[in-house]
């Protein structure tokens, strides 16, 4: 378990206002790279992804209305409030807390690597609804082609996000796409969590969170991490399991700071 660092509190104005759907969105050029062949899907799962991503977009804004957010970073890290400043940089969280995350940097453009699966399909079409776009794909299996789109994503000036357990996990463990693009592209990797002081949690791997209305959510920023382009084959693991303790700094000092541990 890592040490958990003290930690600053920053401005914790709540996020209001309308969220901003984009019912024209023109994806960038990267995802026609990655994404390849559509995927087929049943009738059921059209109907779903027809129907779902509007109502939880709908569900998402009024609940998103009420929650509060706080931000808290250990010393010498500066949290970029609300994803402001965010440009080329990649940002790695945990699976469980995508959704106060799709609301809280709702309108920083970030580009999230997410599979082809339906699953992956029904959260892209979600995200994009927030103002995210997605490179679709794997960074574990055949990931080369996807780690290239997230690569000319940076390239663009955009942030590139991974939700780094996922999609199946292991919880808490990150994957090696993000330092594989790190080293690709000179980019640093921020970490961070969300974590509700009251939600509901799913009985799923990930153990996924669904802030309650009227919660406070602490925005917790780890330490950066810094991949060097001539890293040796030998210190790749290190710096996986470096990322890994940046984000997990993150999620147990939110846990710390609402009193849960």
């Amino acid at each position: 378990m890592p040490q958990v660092p003290e930690v600053g509190t920053w401005d914790s104005t709540p996020v209001n206002g309308p969220l901003t759907p984009r019912p024209f969105f023109q994806p960038i050029t990267i995802n026609q790279v990655s994404q390849g062949a559509e995927k087929s899907f049943t009738f059921t799962q059209r109907i779903l992804l027809a129907i779902v991503p509007r109502i939880v977009q709908a569900l998402l804004w009024l609940a998103g209305l009420t929650w509060r957010y706080e931000v808290i970073a250990p010393s010498g890290v500066t949290p970029l409030i609300k994803g402001r400043g965010a440009s080329s940089q990649i940002f790695c969280f945990w699976h469980q807390c995508v959704l106060p995350c799709a609301h809280y940097f709702r309108r920083t453009g970030a580009v999230i690597l997410i599979s082809r699966s339906f699953d992956g399909e029904l959260i892209t079409r979600i995200l994009r609804l927030f103002g995210f776009d997605a490179v679709r794909g794997s960074s574990s299996r055949g990931g080369g082609e996807s780690l290239l789109g997230l690569n000319q994503v940076l390239e663009n000036d955009k942030p590139a996000i991974f939700t780094a357990d996922g999609p199946r996990g292991p919880i808490y463990q990150t994957k090696m796409g993000p330092i594989k693009l790190a080293q690709m592209s000179g980019a640093p990797i921020g970490a961070f969590h969300l974590e509700p002081q009251r939600a509901w949690k799913l009985n799923s791997w990930d153990h996924f969170l669904i802030p309650m209305p009227f919660t406070r959510i602490v925005v917790s920023w780890g330490p950066w991490t810094h991949v060097p382009a001539d890293l040796a084959p030998d210190q790749f693991e290190p710096k996986r399991e470096e990322l890994n303790t940046a984000i997990e700094t993150a999620r147990l000092n939110a846990l710390r700071h609402l009193g849960k541990t």
